[in-house]
């Protein structure tokens, strides 16, 4: 579990046959799960500048794993002792997004990202959103994206500022939201319902 506030920018060193070396001020330890661009993954070999991850075939296949270069976000899984300052983020990435707007304002930045249509029913104004890790909090919501105010802080202290129009990110919605969507959705047949207890 984590809250959404990034650790640090890490620099990627290399990423072959699903292995991602990161060169970072923040070492974990074998086994310790951390988030990067906002993917739960688990680091597997330690080095004194840095950690390596393995990102499964099936895992690249759902995030947007071209922005695995250069920079990444990182942040390391919550302790129970730890202050909530974002909100809760899993790291379990649920899409795919596409940034269509980014204009400066006099003291905030509006970006707006698209989404399939079928994700937006997870999206809440003045709910929150992880995007690529970053929690965020949404100011408005249409059929198929959404708006978001971020301050110079937030941006100038994360990837957003390098973030071109049309860029993929990784998309993960509140998960609160997607539990009472769930929670209210009946049954389609027996089998739906009998499963639901196993």
């Amino acid at each position: 579990m984590f809250n959404g506030l990034i650790r640090e920018m890490a620099k990627v060193k290399s990423f072959n046959n699903s292995i991602l070396t990161l060169k970072s001020k923040y070492i974990p330890q074998i086994g310790d799960s951390i988030a990067i661009n906002g993917v739960c993954l688990t680091a597997t070999k330690i080095y004194k500048d840095g950690f390596s991850v393995e990102i499964s075939p099936e895992t690249q296949s759902k995030i947007a794993i071209q922005n695995y270069k250069n920079l990444v976000h990182i942040e390391p899984a919550m302790r129970l002792s730890d202050r909530i300052d974002g909100h809760l983020v899993q790291g379990h990435i649920d899409c795919i997004g596409e940034i269509l707007e980014i204009s400066k304002h006099q003291n905030s930045y509006e970006v707006v990202i698209k989404i399939p249509q079928e994700y937006i029913k997870f999206v809440i104004n003045k709910g929150s959103i992880a995007i690529d890790g970053v929690s965020l909090t949404i100011n408005d919501v249409w059929s198929d994206r959404f708006r978001l105010t971020i301050i110079p802080h937030t941006f100038e202290n994360t990837l957003f500022k390098t973030y071109k129009i049309h860029q993929k990110v990784n998309i993960e919605t509140d998960m609160f939201a997607r539990y009472v969507y769930k929670l209210f959705q009946k049954p389609q047949n027996i089998n739906d319902e009998i499963g639901s207890w196993w």
